[in-house]
């Protein structure tokens, strides 16, 4: 029997019915008519980030909040990008802002990113951010492992006490969603794709996250019967980082690719950005 679906694609659709209400709330208490902005910042004419930033804006229209979209040429420089993110900080209509990666070779993304001021970092990618996430503190998690959490509790899906896996180290997929994990008491392996005897520790995990970035990865073999198998990938030809077919029949529950982890990435996002907008009045 065929593990349960962890649907991402209802469950974004729910959640936006629901930031509706809320953005409805925010306007009737500021007293203005002025929606909340997401401003989204594209670096470049990269095809595939240029259709993420307007799959952004179109939630945000679906919620009733505005989408900003600043979009600046290849050659832009580091200090002309920091200018643009000091722009959007200082304006107050601006409640999250979104610098879309990656970026131009030429710029330093990491100081781009930790330039985003933390009450607007949506998107959960400051340094910062990152350590008050971990720490246990007030932040926006990282969009993509904090809708990965949401789903799992929509689902019922029980953390606590389980050995979950992760496979991939990146600041703002791998590394949070390993702290995320922790803090809802699970005993957590980070894991990449240098890892020794990486399929017997795959084997071990109750609970998978695939987050490596390289198409199916990991070998339906390595997973064990009856896993929660979470895939974070998507790579053309409509396949994640996990070898799923194979797996869906042994699994407990698993996400689908496409359908599941991406479309909660997005809805994340507008919530978070909603949660910094009342937060704002």
């Amino acid at each position: 029997m065929a593990g349960l679906v962890l649907d991402g694609k209802a469950y974004a659709k729910e959640l936006e019915a629901e930031l509706q209400e809320r953005v409805r709330k925010i306007k009737q208490k500021s007293g203005s008519d002025e929606p909340p902005i997401l401003a989204t910042i594209l670096v470049g004419s990269d095809p595939a980030s240029a259709t993420y930033v307007k799959m952004k804006g179109n939630a945000c229209r679906r919620v009733g909040m505005e989408s900003l979209s600043v979009a600046l040429p290849e050659e832009t420089t580091t200090e002309q990008l920091l200018a643009q993110i000091d722009a959007l900080n200082a304006n107050p209509q601006v409640r999250g802002i979104l610098l879309q990666h990656p970026v131009p070779k030429q710029i330093d993304e990491r100081a781009c990113f930790d330039r985003i001021a933390l009450e607007k970092d949506v998107d959960g990618v400051t340094s910062l951010g990152f350590g008050r996430m971990a720490m246990g503190e007030a932040a926006y998690g990282s969009a993509t492992p904090a809708g990965i959490m949401r789903l799992l509790r929509r689902y019922k899906i029980e953390i606590a006490g389980k050995e979950a896996v992760v496979v991939g180290r990146s600041p703002i997929l791998g590394k949070p969603m390993a702290m995320m994990l922790l803090a809802a008491n699970a005993t957590v392996t980070i894991c990449h794709s240098r890892t020794k005897n990486l399929p017997e520790i795959v084997k071990r995990a109750e609970l998978l996250v695939g987050a490596v970035g390289k198409p199916q990865f990991i070998n339906a073999e390595w997973v064990r019967d009856g896993a929660v198998v979470v895939d974070a990938g998507y790579h053309p030809g409509g396949v994640g980082d996990i070898e799923l077919g194979p797996v869906i029949e042994r699994s407990a529950a698993y996400t689908p690719v496409p359908g599941g982890v991406g479309p909660m990435t997005i809805a994340t996002l507008i919530a978070q950005t909603v949660e910094a907008a009342e937060k704002a009045v």
